[in-house]
């Protein structure tokens, strides 16, 4: 988090824990038939009230809000994170600790339903999910990402993550948009091929990339994954929830790049292969 980000971190942060679950859901204007799912690790778990607060105040609310959890974790919720649970909001326990954990359980669970995903470490504004489906209306059929960045490459290889540019007009729509899961995306049924549940598959090419994952599963199901053209404000970040995260080596190291070299090579996709695939 940025030094400049830290006093409207802790304003909102303030705002949806001062704010009782019964005013939070006054906010809802209708339900849409999606579910959001989630996923979470232990250091993030003091503050993750505050994520899912965010999601109960949506203009448009999901169905049910699903966090999936290492089995580890049932007698360590914070106080605060299992009050929440209800109708609205339940808590899933699973082996596993990848970061894949927060869209393969909820495909096979709720395998006709929209699913959404969404990160951890971050407060949403209201009209997140709302902008979200109102572009997946105009198209149900693809993947839709608030923010999307186009994958690059040079001489048939992958370009450095850095090298990826944020999508700011829609007129550069491509089969090479990579939606970023801190936005949130939303994956219609049946949207991604079935090995995107091939857990030794992923592990081996991308075990710290869930988006470039489900993004390979995508192109596999030839379903296009498209730039939100009315992205709501970046999400707030919530403080202390940075020290551990995966973007420091992904992008820190460049092993988004590295693991995205590991999918195409394994599919023998180059950027005239992948443009066959929709």
């Amino acid at each position: 988090m940025k030094l400049k980000e830290l006093p409207g971190s802790i304003l909102e942060a303030f705002r949806l824990r001062s704010t009782s679950v019964a005013n939070l859901i006054k906010n809802q204007e209708q339900v849409i038939p999606a579910i959001v799912s989630l996923t979470s690790i232990p250091s993030r778990l003091s503050t993750l009230d505050l994520t899912i607060r965010s999601m109960m105040r949506q203009k448009y609310a999901p169905e049910k809000v699903v966090l999936w959890l290492n089995d580890d974790l049932k007698n360590s919720l914070p106080k605060k994170l299992a009050k929440l649970q209800g109708p609205f909001f339940q808590i899933e326990y699973v082996p596993y600790t990848f970061s894949h954990r927060k869209l393969i359980h909820s495909l096979k669970k709720f395998p006709e339903k929209i699913i959404i995903t969404c990160d951890d470490d971050v407060m949403y504004q209201d009209d997140t999910i709302k902008k979200l489906w109102d572009f997946h209306l105009k198209y149900p059929d693809n993947i839709i990402g608030n923010r999307c960045r186009k994958m690059t490459y040079e001489n048939n290889r992958v370009n450095s993550y850095s090298q990826w540019p944020f999508i700011h007009d829609v007129k550069e729509q491509s089969i090479h948009n990579m939606p970023v899961g801190a936005f949130c995306v939303l994956y219609p049924s049946n949207s991604l091929h079935e090995d995107v549940h091939n857990v030794t598959l992923f592990n081996e090419l991308a075990p710290k990339a869930d988006d470039l994952w489900f993004k390979a599963m995508a192109l596999k199901n030839g379903v296009l994954s498209l730039q939100n053209e009315n992205y709501p404000d970046i999400p707030i970040p919530i403080a202390r929830t940075q020290k551990v995260a995966l973007k420091k080596e992904n992008k820190g190291k460049d092993f988004n790049r590295v693991q995205w070299q590991r999918i195409c090579d394994y599919y023998n996709w180059n950027p005239t292969a992948i443009e066959t695939l929709i």
